[in-house]
């Protein structure tokens, strides 16, 4: 059984998953390859989520299923919801389907304007579980689950259902508001869409541009071109100390740091290739698979993992 949380509790701020939550988007690209993951260039709309309360509870809480199922590509599977009173938000038997057994908190019968962001993640993980893809930790796995949503188009619902001020104090999921915000403009900018024309919640907006400037700084960190001259200069100054280690890594203490990256936690990492000379190796912006690169100054590079064309400047 998976569920995902609701309205209660202390709101976290902030991007404390973030390992994770890139962690699973390099595992959406393993598992999917990347025409997969390109496959879905579709979100899901507003339209669909659309369930007000001239509408019939279970027809509509079908439709509202129906459209999640086919924006996440699930076309053989069918759910099931049903409403019951619950702690969580939603529930979901993983078993062999096709059918799929979801339960929501009763409070969606008249709240249901988030019915959809509840499903959301319990159909990610109906996808998840079919595609045999997941983390062996429980928390993590959530995280994946999330990420999953929200990179694939269905999961800025999840972010949209976030509301915090002196009336109200919800979330759904188990990313902050900032890190959905992180995957949305991930997705964003794969797909060049942009998702906060669809918010109805003002929080989510600002949560939204706080997760997409951390995305945007992705792309212009060393020795990606579009670095600044900061980061340019700290790149420099880690690549003279990484020049100077044998190429049998014998050397010791402060150059063996050095040569691991700088100090300000960059996650370009010099190694001695041997006949090759001098390599760098950092994360793709887009899919975070390492990528190792000769330093041999200005050159452009393919991520062999999501098909990126990145301009270097090693």
């Amino acid at each position: 059984m998976t569920h995902n949380g609701g309205p209660g509790g202390p709101i976290e701020h902030g991007f404390p998953h973030l390992a994770t939550v890139r962690a699973s988007i390099t595992a959406l690209f393993r598992r999917l390859s990347a025409d997969g993951i390109r496959a879905y260039d579709a979100s899901f709309t507003p339209a669909d989520a659309a369930f007000d309360a001239a509408d019939d509870l279970h027809l509509g809480a079908q439709r509202v299923a129906s459209a999640m199922v086919r924006t996440l590509r699930l076309p053989d599977a069918r759910m099931v919801v049903a409403f019951r009173p619950m702690d969580e938000a939603a529930t979901v038997e993983l078993a062999a389907g096709p059918e799929y057994f979801i339960e929501v908190n009763d409070r969606f019968r008249t709240h249901r304007r988030d019915l959809a962001a509840a499903l959301s993640h319990e159909v990610a993980h109906v996808l998840l579980h079919r595609l045999d893809l997941g983390f062996p930790d429980s928390a993590a796995n959530e995280i994946l689950t999330d990420t999953a949503a929200a990179y694939l188009g269905a999961g800025w619902l999840l972010l949209d259902a976030y509301r915090e001020d002196e009336l109200t104090h919800q979330k759904f999921g188990y990313l902050t508001p900032e890190e959905f915000g992180y995957v949305l403009a991930k997705r964003a900018a794969l797909f060049g869409e942009d998702p906060s024309t669809w918010f109805t919640s003002p929080q989510a907006y600002e949560a939204y541009a706080r997760g997409r400037a951390l995305a945007e700084r992705d792309h212009r960190r060393a020795p990606l071109t579009a670095a600044g001259p900061l980061a340019r200069r700290r790149y420099a100054k880690a690549r003279r100390a990484g020049a100077s280690i044998p190429a049998d890594g014998s050397a010791g203490g402060a150059m063996d740091r050095a040569a691991a990256g700088p100090a300000d936690g960059a996650a370009y990492r010099f190694e001695q290739g041997g006949d090759s000379g001098l390599r760098v190796s950092f994360p793709c912006p887009v899919c975070r698979q390492r990528l190792r690169l000769p330093v041999r100054g200005r050159l452009r590079a393919r991520c062999g993992l999501c098909h990126t064309v990145l301009d270097c400047t090693t």
